[in-house]
């Protein structure tokens, strides 16, 4: 989708620090972190959501790269969370499937990122 930003950054169209990437995803850290560790894992395909008949292949590329991330970021051992928002009602801003990873303190409920 040529107006998205998140297939911008993902495709190399804006610059980004990618903690990981393979074929199919890319994982940067959030411009508005909500969490010492927030990352976000994003499709280099567009995808307007989880239930966008994501293929098989994508959603495993995704698991690895979360992975990767927390063993990057060092919140493999502590713990970390993992939130997809499906839909505005959800509190998704951008409609392009992500991940968003967080860490490095304990989440408290209610910590729902968009």
């Amino acid at each position: 989708m040529s107006d998205c930003i998140f297939c911008k950054i993902a495709n190399g169209e804006i610059p980004s620090e990618f903690l990981y990437e393979d074929e199919r995803v890319v994982a940067f850290r959030d411009l508005s972190p909500q969490a010492p560790v927030h990352v976000l894992v994003v499709p280099k395909a567009h995808h307007e959501n989880f239930v966008d008949d994501v293929p098989a292949e994508t959603l495993a590329s995704m698991e690895r790269a979360v992975k990767a991330v927390a063993e990057r970021t060092g919140i493999a051992e502590s713990g970390f969370r993992c939130i997809m928002n499906t839909g505005s009602a959800a509190g998704q801003t951008v409609m392009h499937l992500h991940m968003h990873v967080l860490g490095g303190k304990p989440l408290g409920e209610g910590l729902i990122p968009a």
